[in-house]
């Protein structure tokens, strides 16, 4: 059975970037394959002697409906998935004004801003059937190869699900490329406790105030029991990964606190949760 990855995404959110990562590692990509090629690439390369590991890149020209399709079909004999990249729209003019490239979509009538809206709309039902989506706005070209390189370069770890455990502050808006959001607001907030204002839930003093408080025990043990019920379901369906988002009001305390308390527990029943703190220095 071949190892399939999916590459697909808004055009300058970066699908390029992230094949040119998994052929370092050893992946065999074809970028821009037309999707009509897409069952006799893969049966080519899964024959005796060939790649144990395709990746396919998949641009903004193809027929949602056909890829879509494509990726069923294959799934039936493969082990198979789809990453999607995404980026917030003000982002991808500004890369776009950088690089004076043509965007794909580019019909010569509309804005910039109007062609990605209207790429956007149309990749929808892909980025719905997705196994991960990666919200690229904030991300640069050295973080998104580092991601790649965690997410796909490890053996041993593809074939359990991967967890991602993030905090963030509800003041900067919800991330758009997680799972389960969960709202810790109804802690007491260290932001009011003038010694504790400066600091971060990863220094030990907020630490200890956010976990001391009466309501957190209760609420890791209740959320560490749901937990314990979604893993091995999730893992039952076939998902590939989960994306976990903390939130509390600035997501400096709080929520980094308990992100780090959960990718901790994470950890003692197998997983290798990737943390990131969204907005530890807003």
């Amino acid at each position: 059975m071949t190892d399939v990855l999916v590459i697909t995404g808004l055009s300058g959110a970066g699908r390029s970037q992230a094949a040119d990562v998994l052929e370092d590692l050893g992946w065999f990509v074809v970028d821009n394959l037309p999707i009509e090629l897409l069952d006799k690439i893969v049966e080519l390369g899964s024959g005796p002697g060939s790649f144990s590991r395709l990746g396919l890149v998949v641009g903004p020209t193809a027929a949602p409906a056909e890829v879509l399709q494509a990726i069923a079909r294959l799934r039936m004999h493969h082990h198979v998935r789809v990453l999607f990249l995404d980026a917030s729209t003000a982002e991808l003019v500004k890369r776009y004004g950088s690089s004076r490239r043509k965007h794909p979509l580019d019909d010569g009538a509309s804005g910039m801003a109007e062609t990605i809206e209207r790429e956007r709309e149309l990749l929808d039902p892909v980025k719905a059937d997705a196994d991960l989506v990666v919200d690229t706005t904030d991300l640069n070209v050295h973080q998104l190869k580092a991601l790649v390189q965690e997410t796909f370069g490890d053996e041993h770890h593809r074939a359990t699900m991967q967890v991602a455990v993030t905090s963030f502050g509800y003041k900067q808006g919800i991330p758009l490329d997680v799972d389960l959001v969960i709202d810790v607001r109804f802690l007491p907030n260290p932001h009011w406790v003038e010694d504790l204002r400066p600091l971060t839930g990863l220094d030990a003093p907020v630490r200890d105030y956010v976990l001391g408080q009466p309501a957190t025990s209760e609420f890791l043990q209740r959320f560490e029991h749901l937990l314990e019920l979604l893993l091995p379901a999730y893992e039952h369906e076939g998902k590939s990964y989960l994306s976990l988002a903390v939130g509390c009001t600035g997501g400096r305390h709080r929520s980094v606190a308990l992100a780090e308390e959960l990718a901790a527990w994470l950890r003692t029943k197998g997983h290798r949760p990737r943390v990131t703190h969204r907005d530890l220095s807003n």
